[in-house]
């Protein structure tokens, strides 16, 4: 571990920031250029001491999983993303494994959406990030674990992850994600975790492994979407796309067309936010399409 590069490193980038680049308000004059420590150690979930003793050459080496969150704080590139991981003594992680790293110019916009629904999502439709409304209508990613960070694999084995659909869409629903863990299996590979979750829905569920046989490819996400809430009720929704050029990640957006009982809705949702969704049980996910 060279940590008189990862102090250097992490000050230069903590100050290259603005705190309009990570979604905060300007707030007062700063003495400084820069993100505050404080702002960073908040966005990062570390405490302020922990940052500040890597920042002056004196901190313990941080777990690969601390150095992802850094990474998605700081707004780092794939290659600044690995430097940091070699500059704290770690591998850099496999670019064509699928890993929480969020696109910086998808974190960049996500950041400026704040009145509708947007979220970041893998090629295997794990939430990677999601704003203040996006977990009021999806639930939290945060509390998921294992395959059931993926939407896929929620869908075919916990009957609460189709609450979020009407019922007339639950077999387009099934079909597009199928057809999207098919997409991603052929880019990832029969190793990769999409040939782990094609292994653990074949013996989970028939509903799968027919609609598998069928060998539908498709990545859909841009459609308009029906979807429910226990407190709101039915939001009728447009749901854009924006993917990185590797493909392998994409920022959602959802919207209700002006003047509609959907906006009023969603504008309802941002009043009550997660706490009545939390009490009814997290529903499905936004992954799949037409």
């Amino acid at each position: 571990m060279d940590r008189p590069g990862l102090a250097a490193f992490l000050r230069s980038r903590r100050e290259g920031l603005l705190p309009a680049d990570v979604g905060l308000p300007a707030g007062a004059r700063r003495r400084a250029a820069g993100l505050r420590r404080e702002e960073v150690a908040q966005l990062t979930g570390m405490s302020v001491d922990y940052l500040t003793r890597l920042e002056q050459s004196r901190g313990p080496q941080p777990s690969p999983a601390m150095l992802t969150a850094l990474a998605r704080t700081l707004r780092l590139t794939d290659d600044e993303r690995d430097y940091l991981f070699r500059v704290a003594g770690h591998a850099a992680p496999d670019r064509l494994v699928m890993r929480p790293h969020v696109a910086p110019a998808l974190l960049r916009v996500l950041d400026r959406l704040q009145d509708t629904p947007a979220l970041v999502i893998s090629a295997l439709g794990e939430t990677l990030v999601a704003n203040d409304l996006a977990v009021a209508l999806f639930g939290d990613p945060a509390h998921r674990q294992g395959l059931a960070r993926h939407d896929v694999y929620r869908w075919f084995t916990d009957a609460t992850a189709r609450r979020v659909y009407p019922e007339a869409d639950h077999d387009r629903q099934s079909r597009a994600l199928v057809a999207g863990l098919r997409s991603a299996h052929g880019l990832l590979g029969a190793r990769s975790r999409a040939g782990e979750l094609v292994v653990a829905l074949t013996a989970a569920s028939p509903e799968f492994v027919r609609l598998w046989e069928e060998h539908g490819v498709a990545r859909r996400f841009e459609d308009h979407k029906v979807l429910l809430h226990p407190e709101t009720g039915p939001l009728e929704l447009d749901c854009q796309v924006l993917f990185t050029e590797d493909q392998l990640q994409a920022l959602l957006v959802l919207t209700a067309a002006p003047g509609t009982p959907a906006a009023d809705r969603l504008a309802l949702l941002r009043v009550l936010g997660t706490q009545p969704y939390e009490r009814a049980g997290a529903g499905g996910g936004p992954s799949g399409g037409s």
